[in-house]
């Protein structure tokens, strides 16, 4: 597609095969959109002709004996493979054509977890075992779709004795998944990679450490290596989190302020907002005050980006695929902004001769706690 850029397509039931130049061929364009606090989603657009099977392949997706068409787009830049999706096809549009325009077929899909949303397993019993255990047992349903799980235990492990509890799942795997991590502060997504037909679903606390990616520079001359890129300070966003815990002996009610700031959630700003707000989390009354505490700074972290950036960058300029869900060093736009951020989403726009990304970027404050970043 462009020099420097290799883009990969594979599409197939259960599991998917690279595609046809002739697909290649009618492909113009592809946009997928990878997020903190979600599902990853992506569209991806066919020029149609009247000897083009494409129409029918996927109309007939939609039927018993396709009953799912996954899908996994995976790009190479300067030698290093990224897969940007690998989920599975959830809609298509045609847009009928004119006499100077053909039509078009619009794929639309979400990424695995969208499988595990299919059926509804209430009522099955996990007895004597913890919740990283359920998890485990669940996602091993997923390893044909190459679902490899990271499952961190968490501090509060609780192995439920037969005798008195037999835990049962409550409505869907993704949803049952999902409470359960965030029962104990955790999150839970699925990561495409880090080779196509894998990926990792991930169960475990929410991670802003780790090597950060190549720095964006802005209004740096010939350094410059983003499109656009603006940042929005919000002081009356800052919230605090008080989760209230109940006595054991004395019944009484014992309200907890909880900081943003964890060993996984270190400071990226020097100089946060002073918080205008409250905001109790009742449902921690019954739990122990160490679970309690988990909750409220998995809670808090989500409420402490006061600092938004938002941008847009050209992959062959900035040499990489800006990955979300990864820290990125930010130069040239001041002291208060300098310095790193975390990448809440990315969206990436694929078309023939072009590579853009747009992406968000978070922070709890304003001045960079670090002197350099990585360049």
């Amino acid at each position: 597609m462009l020099n420097g850029i290799h883009m990969t397509l594979m599409i197939g039931p259960a599991v998917p095969v690279p595609v046809s130049q002739d697909v290649l061929n009618a492909l113009t364009s592809i946009v997928v959109t990878n997020t903190s606090d979600g599902p990853s989603g992506f569209h991806l657009t066919f020029t149609l002709n009247k000897q083009s099977l494409l129409e029918t392949v996927f109309l007939l997706a939609g039927g018993a004996s396709i009953p799912l068409v996954r899908v996994v787009v995976a790009v190479t830049v300067n030698g290093i493979t990224q897969v940007l999706i690998d989920g599975v096809m959830t809609n298509h549009q045609i847009s009928p054509g004119n006499a100077t325009q053909s039509p078009t077929l619009t794929i639309i899909g979400e990424d695995l977890t969208r499988i595990m949303d299919y059926i509804d397993f209430s009522g099955l019993p996990y007895p004597a075992m913890p919740a990283e255990a359920r998890v485990l047992l669940i996602l091993a349903k997923y390893a044909m779709f190459g679902v490899i799980p990271l499952v961190i235990p968490s501090v509060l492990i609780d192995v439920p004795i037969p005798i008195l509890q037999i835990p049962r799942q409550q409505g869907k795997d993704l949803g049952y998944v999902r409470q359960l991590a965030e029962d104990v502060g955790y999150v839970f997504y699925i990561e495409p990679g880090p080779t196509p037909g894998m990926s990792i679903a991930y169960w475990g606390p929410e991670i802003k450490t780790g090597v950060p990616q190549s720095a964006l520079n802005t209004d740096m001359d010939a350094q410059t290596n983003v499109e656009s890129l603006s940042f929005t300070y919000n002081s009356e966003s800052a919230q605090l989190p008080i989760v209230l815990i109940q006595d054991p002996n004395s019944k009484v009610v014992i309200p907890i302020p909880i900081p943003d700031v964890t060993p996984l959630n270190p400071p990226l700003g020097a100089i946060p907002p002073i918080p205008k707000d409250i905001f109790v989390i009742d449902e921690t009354a019954k739990y122990s005050p160490v679970r309690a505490a988990l909750i409220g700074m998995a809670k808090a972290s989500k409420s402490s980006d006061v600092v938004t950036g938002t941008g847009t960058l050209d992959v062959l300029r900035y040499g990489s695929v800006l990955k979300a869900r990864r820290l990125v060093g930010v130069r040239g736009t001041g002291p208060a902004f300098d310095g790193l951020h975390y990448v809440r989403s990315v969206t990436h726009n694929i078309k023939r001769g072009e590579y853009k990304q747009s992406f968000t970027l978070g922070r709890n404050g304003l001045l960079s706690t670090v002197s350099s970043v990585p360049s």
